[in-house]
């Protein structure tokens, strides 16, 4: 009998994982729910992230022209080719100069434009600012003037204090009276509509 028993038939391997049926996708959805089942297998193990395709750039054009094309007779039959393919290459080359001119262009005028509401932002931050900072001194100001007026409103009051301790005897006197005549004279009267 052999000492280790193996799930795989790979040879010289200890059994560890089970052999996985394949399964082949007939659909994407069911392509991608299989791809996911994969990773989900393991969610320890790092996910595949794959990186982002280069752009394409044009080959370079010749610093130096070795087989220039001229309109003389006696061109072969291939050279027609040639001169195709040469200017299929240009034009595309032409192409992408043109685009990346354009994609250079748009990001000039996005960053303007970001720098432009930046800047109207700060402006209406400082105007706000500045509304709050009017409305504070505002509030500050009334206070300082109801301090004030407190203040002479009291040294008025020490001043006259000693005068109207009489009047105010006289008025607590007027007041007594005054409570005892509402005590007589009913506050409402029912049965009245």
């Amino acid at each position: 009998m052999a000492a280790h028993t193996q799930k795989n038939n790979k040879p010289g391997k200890p059994g560890g994982k089970e052999a996985q049926p394949l399964i082949i996708a007939k659909t994407p959805a069911e392509e991608q729910r299989l791809k996911l089942e994969r990773l989900m297998r393991n969610p320890d193990k790092l996910a595949p992230i794959p990186d982002r395709p280069k752009e394409w750039n044009p080959r370079a054009p010749p610093e130096f022209v070795r087989d220039v094309m001229g309109s003389s007779a006696g061109a072969g039959s291939g050279e027609f080719h040639v001169y195709r393919h040469l200017r299929r290459r240009e034009y595309q080359r032409q192409d992408f100069l043109d685009k990346m001119a354009e994609k250079v262009d748009k990001d000039l005028d996005y960053l303007d434009k970001v720098e432009q509401n930046k800047q109207a932002a700060d402006e209406r931050t400082a105007k706000r600012r500045k509304k709050r900072e009017k409305l504070k001194q505002k509030k500050l100001m009334a206070k300082k003037a109801k301090l004030e007026t407190k203040n002479k409103k009291e040294d008025d009051a020490d001043k006259s204090s000693e005068s109207s301790e009489e009047e105010e005897e006289e008025e607590e006197e007027e007041e007594e009276r005054e409570a005892e005549d509402d005590a007589e004279a009913p506050s409402f009267i029912m049965g009245k509509k």
